[in-house]
């Protein structure tokens, strides 16, 4: 089934163009036919990071949103969709004018909606909004990253309480931390994560040793949390 994946959430630096190049690697390790669309027009890490795979997509105009609908339509592969912070309400007028989710029902388009949180007072506010307008619509999967808090208990009250009234609730998955600074080389050299945990020419700047192993250990963990959800 052909599935779109918006990678969310309202709040900024929640690591959201980190799971959506994860989860990029992740199609591409698998050898899952995808094709990545990157909204985030101040960072565009996505686009850096996996140009090859990726457009961009500006959700200010119809002309250019519309152009997730014919991709994901046109071949059989996953669409994913890297969401900038503060696009909710850009989203949730191209969905509601255009009666996205009833379209996709009647194409058998799957939408898996990747909602990225920190474990602040302002992440539990913005994702029960999103789950009270969303969860009964589509395929909601709350990303507790905990690269971003430790300490995700109303988090998961929040989740409970939405399992408990709504027959279609959400999941959710842990995103486990990396070392900060291994992190931080990774986006400076503008690595994917296959590049930054395999990498090593002595010519080109690179992972260290250990980095480059932290990587992989780090992709494999992530790698199972997504394969409860996918």
């Amino acid at each position: 089934m052909n599935t779109i994946h918006f990678i969310g959430g309202e709040k900024g630096g929640v690591g959201k163009s980190v799971f959506a190049r994860l989860l990029s690697q992740y199609f591409i390790d698998n050898k899952l036919p995808y094709i990545g669309l990157d909204a985030d027009r101040s960072h565009g890490t996505l686009t850096r990071s996996y140009k090859e795979f990726t457009d961009s997509i500006d959700l200010d105009h119809f002309e250019s949103a519309d152009k997730i609908m014919e991709l994901v339509l046109e071949s059989q592969k996953h669409l994913l969709i890297d969401l900038p912070a503060q696009s909710e309400r850009f989203l949730d007028k191209w969905i509601e004018e255009n009666d996205v989710i009833g379209m996709c029902e009647e194409m058998e388009i799957k939408i898996n909606y990747w909602y990225l949180v920190d474990d602040s007072n302002d992440c539990v506010m913005l994702v029960d909004n999103f789950l009270k307008k969303y969860n009964n619509l589509l395929k909601c999967i709350v990303v507790k990253n905990a690269g971003r808090g430790k300490d995700f208990k109303a988090i998961d009250e929040l989740i409970l309480a939405n399992v408990s009234e709504i027959s279609n609730h959400p999941s959710q998955i842990t995103l486990p931390a990396l070392h900060t600074p291994t992190m931080h080389k990774i986006d400076k050299l503008n690595f994917s994560f296959w590049g930054a945990a395999n990498v090593k020419e002595n010519d080109k700047e690179h992972l260290g040793l250990m980095e480059r192993q932290r990587t992989k250990v780090w992709i494999k963990k992530s790698y199972e949390q997504i394969e409860n959800s996918i």
